[in-house]
């Protein structure tokens, strides 16, 4: 059958299956745990190796929370080696360069060629192109650097004697969302913060409550939203905007760019079939059309699914693979045939300040306070390990209760 179980039976039986899994997020992290989870895989031949550039996983969805210090860094960027401990499963921090699919290599910066008899692909996509020569003059919001410069930033604008701090945030998505509202609460009458969007609307592709309660908050929060508005220039403390026809200057002490993301260069440098963005064309049960023995999950493949329809570029689709991955690794591994990978849309959160979201999900829209409590308590369930789960709930409890004796007193 051509799902790549050759290479495997081909082996000598003394000889380990290689599993080589690259990019630690999501997608490839959560198949490494699911694979090692399953029952009967500590005795199975195999050497799974994780390889990821950074030590840590970003837990993207909660990565606002660290602006308005609701959540500590520690709790939303576990290490690897904290997370794979006691387990049948080998972490590799470097940085992947190119895949030789034909000798079935894997070509890293710094340890050279790794060998593998089955590859998941999960490196995720990078930051938009940027105006030319915007560079210097942008923060960006995907990484734990992020955050730190961030940080640096608005804690050096907020010591300073300033009466308005300006921030434009370029992108209308949840991000550019995200950020501005977060951002807002931290910093109360003192931000002017500006939300730019090239379309009609902000948060085009989340439903109509979602859209009105991110409008809600954001009128409350007095966020500026220019939509329809292009960006033609970024410098150091202004932006030139075009809108209605007519261009703009508009100081600003930082600018944020959340506008769009792209593939890498190396992934879409590769010698296989890709789609028009540079991504990995995949059948429905997450193997490349080239090459059945690898893998590819997240905002770096496409399914070729036959009614056409498109996966949305949301954490919960990689969430999601990464469960069918690792199935139809083991599969694999138990000489059975791998299934196709069937997508179930739980819903939508999003953070809209301190303490404030909207979850949309089987019909029931929340927003405010209940819905920040929905939400943190999803991705706390959703968080790597049980350990690290239990030890990031307990941190909050332990906080939420130290507050309340605070208002006691």
């Amino acid at each position: 059958m051509e799902t790549g179980q050759k290479s495997h039976t081909a082996k000598g039986s003394n000889t380990a299956t290689k599993i080589c899994i690259l990019g630690g997020g999501f997608g490839g992290l959560y198949t490494a745990l699911h694979l090692h989870d399953f029952w009967g895989f500590k005795h199975k031949n195999c050497e799974v190796t994780l390889i990821d550039q950074h030590d840590h996983i970003v837990f993207t969805p909660l990565l606002y929370e660290v602006i308005t210090g609701e959540l500590e860094p520690w709790e939303i960027f576990p290490r690897f080696d904290k997370l794979i401990k006691k387990k049948k499963l080998q972490f590799c921090q470097d940085q992947v360069q190119d895949i030789d699919f034909k000798a079935r290599q894997v070509k890293l910066l710094e340890q050279g060629n790794l060998a593998y008899d089955y590859l998941v692909i999960s490196v995720g996509v990078t930051n938009g192109k940027l105006p030319t020569g915007a560079e210097k003059n942008v923060l960006t919001f995907r990484t734990q650097a992020d955050t730190q410069i961030l940080e640096q930033k608005l804690q050096s604008l907020e010591n300073s004697n300033k009466e308005l701090i300006r921030v434009a945030i370029i992108g209308g998505g949840p991000s550019g969302v995200e950020l501005a509202g977060k951002i807002s609460d931290r910093l109360g009458i003192r931000g002017e913060i500006r939300l730019i969007e090239r379309g009609k609307e902000i948060l085009k592709s989340f439903t109509s409550a979602t859209r009105k309660n991110a409008q809600v908050a954001l009128d409350k929060r007095n966020v500026l939203i220019s939509l329809e508005t292009s960006v033609n220039a970024i410098e150091a403390d202004q932006i030139t905007l075009w809108q209605s026809n007519e261009s703009a200057i508009i100081p600003t002490d930082f600018v944020l760019w959340t506008a769009g993301t792209q593939v890498r260069d190396w992934v879409k440098n590769l010698d296989c079939s890709h789609n028009s963005r540079g991504q990995l064309i995949c059948e429905p049960t997450l193997q490349l059309v080239d090459y059945p023995e690898v893998f590819a999950l997240g905002d770096v493949a496409e399914i070729l699914y036959s009614n056409g329809k498109k996966l949305p570029a949301v954490a919960q689709v990689a969430y999601q693979q990464a469960s069918q991955a690792a199935k139809n690794l083991w599969r694999i591994l138990n000489s059975k045939r791998p299934r196709p990978f069937h997508y179930l849309h739980l819903g939508e959160m999003i953070t809209l300040g301190k303490n404030a979201a909207a979850v949309t999900s089987f019909g029931i829209s929340l927003h405010g306070g209940l819905a920040a409590l929905v939400r943190l308590g999803v991705y706390v369930q959703r968080l790597p390990t049980l350990s690290h789960g239990f030890q990031v709930l307990s941190n909050r409890i332990k906080i939420w209760f130290a507050k309340r004796i605070k208002i006691g007193k």
